[in-house]
């Protein structure tokens, strides 16, 4: 099992706020979020669901893998 970090966004933060997560890689562009969801954070995606990826550059040039929906 390959765990990674991504980029999980965040909901209800009035503004593009992503938090890292721990996930499982699938496939090239798909994982299982493994992370439990903190009390103080609203996430985009719940522990155990399957998401669809894609890397991302952030503004100051870091890049990384951002959770986009859940997987089909």
């Amino acid at each position: 099992m390959t765990v990674e970090t991504i980029y999980m966004p965040l909901l209800d933060e009035g503004a593009d706020v992503s938090a890292r997560v721990q996930a499982q890689r699938l496939d090239d562009a798909r994982f299982r979020v493994l992370d439990p969801t903190p009390s103080d954070q609203e996430r985009a995606f719940a522990p155990g669901v399957i998401v669809d990826t894609s890397e991302n550059t952030f503004s100051g040039g870091a890049r990384g893998i951002v959770a986009l929906a859940i997987s089909n």
